[in-house]
């Protein structure tokens, strides 16, 4: 074959995957222009399949993965449905918001959508119901609302379908469908359960008035009795309930002639202090408004109908601890909904101001942060309504080693809570040079019973009065903070340091002081360290882990360098989410929706 010809040949096989690699390349930075959020750093002068989220196959975009990245505004039309190739998109935990862009319709390929934890509203949109090539569907802990449709069915290769915490109304329909993970809990949703979900667990449900198994059995009795009632007995019926109406008048006016009576007696005396709020049987602080309570404001719109401040007070409640910023209280509201309540104390904001600051925290949507659900102020009390997280503390389990059926926490698990922890913080931070956590340390690390971490306290130093003292965070906080309501980006890393250094060494902060020289635990370790390069400073336990010593070392050097005593010094949680995504440890742990 004459070159010249070989030359034109080659040219015409590899136009079109370069042309549709360029296709994809605008669309892009179109996308990321159209949206506001964390930068991110795409060289533009390499090829686009090597950016940050971005991964290629047959030159071809074929997953775009963007979680937690701060990305706020509306998905722009006409761009998505540039991705041709695309299998998998993942845009959760951001604060997206609007419907979704019906070129999605267009992408034949893609079989992932993860948009769970954003902003989008409105009814699911019919060309939805037109991708057939969808296998895994998450649109939870969005504002969705209408009913749930029985065009799914047309989805045939689903196997997993997410709905929960939306306000979808009506009933579930019967979907013939294989799904193998199933979840509409926390919506409006009524009526019985189908029978193909029975088998289903019942988290997958709660937060709904639903029956029938596996939720309690549905009560049919009395509505077919209804229908057989004779009309004397409906006469009779109707009869004796004037009379009960009549009898509970005259009850309820010799209440108001007594307590008539009672009013004027006690006209001269000084009005007794309203009634203090509880959770259960335990006080949880008072409200100086002579006119009640005033109502919740709710940051995650779809649990507004779920519960109220009245449910909240007169809730089966127990004391989950007391911390810096205030008590935590689990509250178990029936229904199968159970939150946390963090009575706040030392707090001198204004409504508006305290309000103002709420709504910036609620709105830093990430899997690594304990969503805040609802608020409560008045002149005497401030309320936090948060999900609850079940398996506790990651102090507790660390350091409580007493209690029945207690298991050291393995590498694997330390290292997965490190680097989740990392993105969480760093998350905050891409919020603003001026946005931190403010409160980082073991305690306020709660794990889901999958172990993964998510961060509590975020936000709420700025919170704090005056009267709240820097020696509440002995252990954790950062040489140069005075003032614990003046928080940094760098006192954060600080206070991740002596976290990752607690997670090397199994030792607590607050445990570690040696009563000789009082020596703490970022001290201990760089003493022990430059005394001596192969002193045992690692957790005992986690000496039985073969082949993880040089990412034990590794780790143990990130700690140190967090913990240098001059903030410019100190790494940024961008650069340390980056340094332990690069150890061996943790190439299993990279995202995997």
């Amino acid at each position: 074959m004459p070159p010249v010809l070989l030359l034109l040949l080659l040219c015409l096989c590899s136009s079109p995957a370069s042309s549709d690699l360029a296709s994809d390349r605008a669309a892009l930075i179109a996308l990321r222009s159209a949206l506001h959020g964390r930068p991110l750093l795409w060289n533009l002068s390499a090829s686009p399949c090597s950016w940050e989220g971005v991964k290629c196959a047959l030159g071809r975009v074929v997953e775009l993965r963007m979680p937690g990245m701060g990305l706020r505004g509306e998905l722009p039309a006409g761009v998505i449905g540039n991705f041709t190739g695309l299998q998998t998109l993942s845009l959760r935990f951001n604060s997206l918001s609007g419907s979704l862009p019906p070129d999605l319709a267009g992408l034949s390929s893609l079989q992932n959508i993860y948009l769970q934890g954003n902003k989008f509203s409105g009814q699911l949109p019919d060309f939805l119901f037109s991708m057939q090539s969808l296998v895994r569907l998450n649109l939870a802990l969005n504002e969705f609302d209408g009913v749930i449709s029985t065009r799914f069915n047309n989805l045939s290769r689903l196997t997993v379908l997410y709905l929960e915490q939306n306000n979808f109304t009506g009933s579930i329909p019967e979907l013939n469908l294989r799904l193998d993970q199933f979840n509409v809990s926390f919506n409006q949703l009524s009526g019985a359960v189908p029978t193909p979900f029975s088998g289903m667990p019942k988290s997958a449900f709660e937060g709904n008035s639903l029956c029938g198994k596996p939720l309690s059995p549905c009560n049919v009795t009395a509505a077919t009795a209804g229908h057989k009632l004779s009309r004397r007995a409906i006469a009779s019926i109707a009869v004796a309930s004037l009379l009960v109406l009549l009898l509970v008048l005259v009850i309820v006016l010799l209440i108001c002639c007594v307590r008539s009576g009672k009013k004027k007696r006690d006209n001269s005396k000084k009005a007794e202090a309203p009634k203090q709020p509880e959770i259960g049987n335990r006080a949880i602080g008072k409200t100086s408004d002579a006119s009640g309570f005033n109502s919740m404001v709710f940051i995650r719109k779809q649990r507004e109908k779920m519960f109220g401040l009245e449910d909240l007070l007169t809730a089966s409640a127990e004391v989950l601890g007391k911390g810096t910023f205030g008590t935590t209280y689990k509250a178990s509201l029936g229904a199968g909904i159970t939150v946390a309540v963090k009575r706040l104390k030392d707090v001198s904001d204004s409504e508006i101001e305290f309000g103002e600051k709420i709504k910036e925290i609620g709105s830093m949507n990430h899997e690594g942060l304990v969503p805040l659900v609802a608020y409560y102020y008045s002149r005497g009390e401030k309320l936090l309504v948060y999900d609850y997280i079940p398996t506790g503390s990651l102090s507790a389990l660390l350091h409580d080693d007493n209690g029945v059926g207690w298991t050291p926490l393995s590498w694997d698990t330390r290292c997965r809570i490190a680097l989740r922890t990392a993105q969480a913080v760093a998350h905050i931070h891409s919020w603003g040079p001026g946005a931190s956590h403010g409160n980082i340390k073991s305690s306020t690390v709660l794990l889901t019973k999958l172990y993964e971490p998510c961060l509590s306290d975020y936000g709420l130093a700025r919170l704090a009065g005056p009267a709240v003292s820097p020696s509440r965070f002995h252990g954790y906080r950062a040489p140069e903070v005075i003032d614990i309501r003046i928080v940094s980006q760098e006192a954060d890393v600080y206070s991740f340091g002596v976290l990752i250094l607690e997670l090397v060494t199994g030792k607590a902060p607050l445990m570690s002081l040696l009563a000789e020289d009082g020596v703490d635990l970022p001290r201990w370790v760089r003493g022990a360290v430059e005394q001596d390069p192969t002193a045992e400073v690692f957790d005992a336990e986690l000496l039985r882990y073969q082949n993880v010593e040089e990412d034990m070392i590794q780790m143990l050097q990130i700690g140190i360098d967090c913990t240098e005593q001059s903030p410019d010094q100190r790494p940024s949680m961008a650069q340390l989410t980056k340094r332990m995504e690069s150890f061996s440890q943790f190439h299993s742990f990279q995202e995997e929706d």
